[in-house]
């Protein structure tokens, strides 16, 4: 006996088929929306807050060096220099040159000399000072200089060595030099030294301290104790002028 089959409703089953197939989709769909917008909320601040590293060969470490250039200098002058910190020293600057000291005032001359003669003058009081001696050891030191040179510092070209040293004029007369004519082959010391106004001046009085009494001598006297010239009553007749000169300097 053949049974018969209810027929089945093959399209009515697909069509519920497909109907839960969508009926999934927009629930998966929204479940995944809502987990990535609550991830979105917890994670992306949390990645603003991190600085971007960035590789030390990228182009923009090297940008703008003008800029990065005026920034280390700004940092370095609020550093201040050694000068602008307290307690340190500042430091010369080796560019700029020391002030010179002004030369002393020349001597205005006097009694008709030139500036030279006063100059040598000026020198013989200044060296009888330091001897700790009078003003009348100046005034036979310039009386005697004076007539020995004339207050100027002579050489001799007879002695070849001074003329070759500062000099302010020359005369002959044996190997004698300098303003008081003393002569180096005598033992007054070396052309050098003689040619030296402040060292001959030095061993001129360096002879009449020791010369006893010679404070009370008559200038032409003490003089000729000193020069043993062959004129010795010469050294008299510029008492008055060298009287006026230590006058006028000391």
């Amino acid at each position: 006996m053949r049974h018969r089959r209810t027929p089945r409703n093959y399209r009515a089953r697909h069509v519920k088929r497909v109907q839960r197939k969508n009926s999934v989709v927009p629930a998966v769909a929204l479940t995944a929306c809502a987990l990535a917008a609550t991830a979105s909320t917890i994670l992306l601040p949390a990645f603003a807050s991190q600085p971007v590293p960035q590789d030390e060969a990228s182009p923009l470490v090297g940008a703008d060096d003008d800029r990065l250039s005026d920034a280390r200098a700004s940092r370095l002058t609020d550093r201040g220099t050694p000068a602008a910190i307290p307690g340190t020293v500042a430091q010369a600057n080796p560019s700029t040159p020391a002030p010179t000291p002004a030369p002393p005032a020349k001597p205005r001359p006097v009694a008709g000399l030139t500036q030279a003669q006063m100059d040598n003058a000026a020198t013989i009081v200044s060296v009888a000072r330091q001897h700790g001696l009078s003003k009348r050891a100046m005034v036979i030191g310039i009386a005697t200089a004076l007539q020995e040179s004339d207050l100027y510092n002579q050489a001799n070209p007879a002695v070849h060595a001074s003329m070759a040293l500062p000099h302010e004029g020359a005369s002959v007369d044996h190997d004698s030099v300098g303003l008081f004519q003393q002569r180096a082959s005598q033992g007054w010391g070396t052309v050098a030294q003689l040619m030296d106004p402040a060292y001959s001046a030095s061993a001129f009085f360096n002879v009449l301290a020791q010369v006893p009494g010679w404070d009370r001598m008559s200038l032409a006297t003490a003089a000729q104790s000193v020069q043993r010239s062959a004129f010795p009553w010469a050294y008299a007749k510029w008492e008055s002028t060298a009287q006026q000169i230590v006058d006028a300097l000391a």
